[in-house]
């Protein structure tokens, strides 16, 4: 099932299937690309970041940037 970023639950996997054409170069840094596997860690309420794990490094995306990339969850 494929989901937004910004819609995975707590400790819920998935593979990366799509980022938006303006943010690639953003978050390639961060190792988020499509076919990269993470985890989501926490996602504070009320328009908050999430925090994701990708090879085993944590990292915080805004939530607008996170609505942005498209996961493919189990």
């Amino acid at each position: 099932m494929k989901k937004k970023l910004s819609e995975m639950d707590y400790d819920e996997q998935g593979t990366v299937t799509e980022i938006k054409e303006d943010l690639r170069k953003r978050v390639a840094g961060m190792g988020i690309r499509v076919g990269k596997k993470l985890r989501m860690v926490t996602k504070q309420p009320i328009k908050g970041p999430v925090d994701v794990v990708v090879d085993g490094a944590e990292t915080s995306l805004g939530l607008d940037m996170a609505e942005k990339i498209t996961v493919e969850v189990a």
